[in-house]
C-alpha cells in the first residue's frame, strides 16, 4: 500500500496533461530523471505508466540531507512507494546540484555553462571571471560542442549582474562580477548544532501582514525595496493583495493574518508581526519538526491559559507562528467562519486562531517570542509559573506587544507599570531592555533618518496631545455624571 500524505499531494491535477504528452516519448524503455520528488507520487506514476515496460527513473530530492525526523520520513515514504511498483528505480537524498554532477560524471558530460554556473556562485562580488576559447577554429561556432554556445548561454543568463570587460571580437570573454557570492546549494551534510549549515542559504519562507499604524515596524514598500538593493540574488520579495472578500476587507487589517493562509503561494512559511526584532538567526525555527501538527508558535507571556471569556487551555502568541500551510488549508474555510463568529474577540485574530488550532500546535521556546519583557514579564502569576521565563534572557526574537500609542489610562495604571508599548510610539517602550537595540537596527535600514525627522516627531506630538485630550474629556465626562 503506498504511503502519502492525504493534504500534500501536488501532482495528480497533473496527469491528464501529462499523460497527453506521452506520444511524444520514442523510446520504449525510457529514462527518467526528476529533480524535486517530496514523497514519490509523480514517479510512482511515471513507473506505472510510461516505464511500465521497462525503463527507470532517478529521484533527486534532498529529504533535509535526512538530518531530520521529517526528512528521514519521506525518505522512508519514497522507498516504499517507488519499490512497490516493481520497476527499477534511484533515489539520491541531496540538492540537485551535487547529485546532478553525480549523474552528470557517470555520464562523462561536459559543459561550458554549467562549469561557469558553479564558478559565478563561488565568486565573491568584484571577482574578474575569464572564460577561454569565445572563438575556438577546431569547432564551427554553432556546433553543440564549441565553449561559445555555453558561454552565450551564461551571458545571457546572467545579464545585468556583470560588466564585460572585453570586445565581441576578442578570443577570451572577461567579466567582472557586480553580484554578491551566493552558494544556493548543499554539496554535503555538514551539520551544526543539529542544523544544516545556514552559510550554504537553505531558504525560508516569511510572511508579515501589514498596515499603516506597523509601517516603523516593518517599512512601507518603497523602503523595503531600498532595503533590499544589493540583495536581489539572495532574496525574494513578493506585496500580495488582501483578497476582496476576506476577513480584513470586511472586518479590519487585524485579521488580514487569516486571509494570508489563502493567498501565500508556498506550502510552509514563518509569519512575523511587525513589532519584533529578529536578534539572531532563525534557520532552527524554520527547522522545527511539527510532529504532523500544522503550526508551532510561543505560549502568550501575558495569558499562557487563555484570558477571561475563552476556554481555559494552553494560549499561545500570534505574533510569531510557523505554519504547514498545506495541511492548515484542509480547513481553511472552518477558520474563515470561526474568525467571523469570533469579530468582537477580546484579542482578535489571535483567539480565533487559538480556538481553530487549539489541539494542533507545537509548543516553541520563549526565545522565539520574548514578550512583555521589562514589563508584565517580570510579575508571577501562577500560569506563568509553568513557563521558562529564563529562555528569555537572550532571545532570539523580542516581541514589542502593547499598543503604538497607549491611552493616558494605560500609562498610568499603577499595576501594569511600564505600560507596554512600541519603540516608535509617543512614549517609546519604556522599561524595555531592547528598545535601544531596536533602534539600532532600524538605523541599518531606509529609515535611519527617522528619529530626527520633524515628520517622525509631529507624529509623536500629534498622538501625545490626542491621548491627553480624550483622557481629558472622558474625565469631565465622568465627573459629570457623578454630579447629576
Amino acid at each position: 500500500m503506498y504511503r502519502y500524505t492525504p493534504t500534500q499531494d501536488w501532482f495528480s491535477h497533473n496527469i491528464a496533461s501529462w499523460t497527453a504528452l506521452f506520444p511524444l516519448i520514442q523510446s520504449k524503455r525510457p529514462r527518467v530523471l526528476e529533480v524535486g520528488s517530496w514523497e514519490g507520487r509523480s514517479a510512482v506514476f511515471l513507473l506505472n505508466s510510461i516505464c511500465k515496460n521497462g525503463g527507470e527513473i532517478v529521484c533527486i530530492d534532498h529529504f533535509d540531507l535526512l538530518q531530520t525526523v521529517a526528512g528521514q520520513e519521506r525518505y522512508s515514504k519514497i522507498n516504499q512507494n517507488l519499490a512497490l511498483t516493481g520497476q527499477k528505480y534511484r533515489i539520491l537524498p541531496q540538492f540537485s546540484v551535487p547529485a546532478l554532477m553525480e549523474v552528470l560524471s557517470e555520464e562523462t558530460a561536459d559543459d561550458t555553462m554549467l562549469d561557469g554556473e558553479l564558478v559565478w556562485r563561488l565568486a565573491r562580488k568584484g571577482a574578474i571571471i575569464i572564460f577561454d576559447d569565445y572563438h575556438w577554429d577546431k569547432e564551427p561556432e554553432d556546433s553543440m560542442h564549441h565553449p561559445k554556445r555555453g558561454i552565450d548561454a551564461f551571458l545571457t543568463l546572467h545579464q545585468g549582474e556583470y560588466e564585460r570587460l572585453t570586445d565581441e571580437s576578442d578570443y577570451q570573454v572577461v567579466l567582472r562580477k557586480l553580484t554578491d557570492m551566493r552558494i544556493g546549494f548543499l554539496l554535503g551534510t555538514k551539520v551544526e548544532d543539529g542544523v544544516i549549515n545556514e552559510a550554504m542559504e537553505y531558504g525560508i519562507n516569511v510572511a508579515l501582514t501589514v498596515d499603516s499604524a506597523y509601517v516603523m515596524g516593518a517599512a512601507d514598500k518603497c523602503k523595503l525595496e531600498q532595503i533590499l538593493v544589493g540583495h536581489g540574488d539572495r532574496v525574494t520579495l513578493r506585496f500580495l493583495d488582501l483578497p476582496h472578500d476576506g476577513l480584513a476587507k470586511e472586518m479590519g487589517p487585524v485579521w488580514a493574518k487569516l486571509d494570508m493562509f489563502d493567498i501565500l503561494p508556498v506550502e510552509r512559511v514563518l509569519y512575523l508581526d511587525a513589532d519584533v526584532l529578529v536578534r539572531k538567526s532563525i534557520s532552527a525555527l524554520r527547522d522545527t519538526d511539527l510532529n504532523g501538527r500544522n503550526v508551532a508558535a510561543v505560549p502568550d507571556v501575558g495569558h499562557p491559559m487563555g484570558h477571561d471569556g475563552i476556554e481555559r487551555r494552553p494560549y499561545f502568541s500570534a505574533g510569531v507562528i510557523l505554519i504547514d500551510l498545506a495541511g492548515a488549508r484542509v480547513n481553511i474555510c472552518a477558520l474563515k467562519q470561526l474568525g467571523k463568529s469570533m469579530k468582537n474577540a477580546k484579542y482578535c485574530d489571535q483567539d480565533a486562531l487559538n480556538a481553530h488550532f487549539a489541539n494542533d500546535w507545537v509548543s516553541l521556546d520563549l526565545k522565539w517570542n520574548a514578550q512583555g519583557l521589562g514589563t508584565y514579564a517580570r510579575h508571577s502569576s501562577d500560569d506563568r509559573k509553568g513557563l521558562c521565563l529564563e529562555t528569555m534572557a537572550d532571545p532570539h526574537v523580542v516581541h514589542f506587544t502593547g499598543p503604538v500609542h497607549p491611552t493616558l489610562v494605560e500609562i498610568l495604571n499603577p499595576y501594569v507599570q511600564p505600560p507596554t508599548a512600541k519603540p516608535w510610539g509617543y512614549i517609546g517602550s519604556p522599561g524595555h531592555p531592547y528598545q535601544e537595540e531596536w533602534w539600532v537596527s532600524l538605523r541599518k535600514t531606509a529609515w535611519k533618518e527617522v528619529k530626527s525627522s520633524d515628520e517622525w516627531n509631529n507624529i509623536v506630538e500629534d498622538q501625545k496631545k490626542a491621548a491627553i485630550d480624550v483622557a481629558t474629556c472622558n474625565f469631565i465626562r465622568a465627573v459629570d455624571k457623578m454630579s447629576i
